[in-house]
């Protein structure tokens, strides 16, 4: 009712309505933001260009930034109230001069089986949630969305989950329980080996001038044009943040963000009804320069500030705040631990874009990680086809910092790649549409050299460094009802072999979802 009451009073102002919301960071939307538009289509009797997105690959970007809801259009005819919604719009759109609000269910149902699980047991995502979205007048717009999920996963997923959970002090020192899911939050027991959980996100994005977007919020982060990143990625949970893009010419753009990340380690001492956890700054300065159209430049300096241990929590260092990047490289000590790296965007052809990164820990040789891959659009005169082929490597300890709370990550997830370090990996992405139908295939190939599962938490764990190779493949068939929402029903095939402990699964599933947040489970 008070949405209600606020629209209506809200229609009374005579402002022009502009789009500021975020684009999702779901990799369907990744995928498409990233190709090469060079055409043009008409829209309310309006010509539109098909722009690209080129210009600094620090995501999600705003709607008026990129016209990637234009491209995503639905422009079939429908003859019914319910099949016009269905395919082409949200659920509840409210409309007026001066306001624009959208309301949609949002669901992740799905029942699946591991064949190789003799327990027989059934897999199962049950997930219902709730999107709003709304602009309002010329430069304001706002998200939030609300997700309730109980699931039971596969062996492995299990295995990554539970060793990612809290740390709850006890009189001999630290017991780890529940769990921490990849692009959502700490879990709780659900029936046999499930789990249960729920989260918010949102966002609200206010743009006083049209180079400068002023943005806070809990939502995911992606800087990269591939499918990792090895600088930041929506691999961990949400957290609290604020960020301002500032596009000062052509040429160059700045990008500022400030975050509060957590270590799920309890406090020791507490006077609440349990102990809080142990907070940590983020701290981003990005800086890109356009050397056209079609080729930029980005200097990352990512930094993981201390604000206290787990006994009590401190103020940040005043530099946490400081706008010039590589600063903090030159503060080695249990201050902070920082990243430096660049990251590499060229649309080389009409058809064809790639990209790099390169990263290095606390400016130590040791410490490197590395990216290079490319996208490929409409290839062989494939309509509507994307292939992806990317590299991506990461040394021993390049997110690892000596004061382990300082590990460059959040909720005990890594902050860049999900796999965290000591890793070389192959990337073979393929996906097709035809009239709503599609097919996704995926490969991972990891080759494993010294690595350590648990070496990016905050609380170190003597594990085994096994070498070895995981191999990751996916079929997924489905088809897409809505782009809005990313709606599909779908039937999904599983291989995974994991060298280094010889286990094999083998899952297939088929369900409903609306995708809009990337749950990574290819580790």
């Amino acid at each position: 009712m008070r949405t209600i009451f606020l629209v209506s009073i809200l229609v009374h102002f005579n402002y022009l309505i502009s789009q500021h919301n975020l684009i999702s960071t779901h990799s369907f939307y990744r995928d498409q933001l990233f190709r090469i538009h060079n055409d043009r289509f008409i829209s309310n009797n309006q010509t539109i260009n098909k722009t690209s997105y080129y210009t600094n690959s620090f995501l999600p970007t705003t709607e008026n930034r990129c016209n990637l809801h234009d491209y995503l259009k639905d422009t079939s005819i429908q003859y019914y109230d319910f099949s016009e919604v269905l395919f082409k719009k949200h659920l509840v759109e409210v409309k007026s001069k001066d306001c624009f609000l959208t309301i949609s269910p949002l669901v992740d149902l799905s029942l699946g089986r591991d064949l190789k699980d003799t327990s027989s047991i059934n897999l199962f995502q049950n997930t219902r949630g709730i999107l709003i979205e709304g602009d309002l007048f010329k430069n304001f717009s706002f998200s939030t969305s609300f997700f309730e999920n109980q699931s039971r996963l596969s062996s492995y997923e299990q295995l990554f989950i539970n060793e990612r959970g809290e740390f709850r002090p006890t009189s001999f020192g630290y017991a780890q329980e529940n769990g921490s899911i990849s692009g959502a939050t700490r879990t709780k027991p659900f029936k046999t080996n499930g789990y249960d959980y729920a989260y918010a996100i949102g966002n609200i994005v206010y743009s006083p001038h049209k180079k400068i977007d002023l943005i806070a919020g809990n939502n995911q982060q992606f800087i990269g044009s591939g499918y990792r990143s090895m600088l930041l990625s929506d691999n961990s949970s949400y957290s609290p943040y604020i960020r301002v893009d500032y596009y000062i010419s052509k040429h160059f753009s700045f990008n500022y963000l400030r975050s509060r990340n957590m270590n799920l380690v309890r406090k020791k001492t507490f006077t609440t009804v349990e102990g809080y956890y142990q907070p940590k700054g983020l701290g981003i300065n990005y800086l890109t320069y356009n050397f056209s159209p079609k080729l930029n430049l980005s200097l990352f300096d990512g930094t993981i500030w201390s604000m206290g241990d787990s006994l009590q929590t401190k103020a940040v260092n005043p530099l946490f705040y400081n706008p010039i990047p590589f600063v903090s490289a030159l503060l080695k000590d249990s201050t902070c631990y920082a990243i430096q790296g660049l990251n590499l965007n060229w649309i080389i052809s009409k058809k064809i874009r790639a990209y790099s990164q390169v990263a290095i820990g606390n400016l130590d040789s040791k410490k490197l990680a590395f990216q290079i891959g490319f996208r490929g659009y409409d290839l062989f005169k494939l309509k509507n086809s994307m292939f992806q082929l990317e590299f991506n490597s990461a040394t021993s300890t390049m997110y690892q910092s000596k004061f382990s709370r300082l590990n460059y990550s959040n909720y005990n997830l890594p902050l860049a790649h999900t796999k965290g370090n000591a890793f070389k990996e192959l990337v073979l992405r393929f996906n097709w549409e035809y009239k709503r139908c599609y097919i996704d295939l995926k490969s991972i190939s990891y080759y494993l050299e010294n690595f350590n599962r648990t070496a990016l938490l905050p609380i170190p764990k003597n594990n085994i460094t096994p070498d070895g190779f995981v191999f990751h493949k996916q079929l997924e068939l489905g088809y897409r009802f809505n782009k809005k929402i990313n709606l599909t029903i779908f039937a999904n095939a599983i291989y995974r072999y994991d060298d280094t402990s010889k286990s094999q699964n083998v899952i297939v599933s088929t369900g409903i979802r609306t995708a809009l947040i990337n749950h990574y489970n290819d580790y």
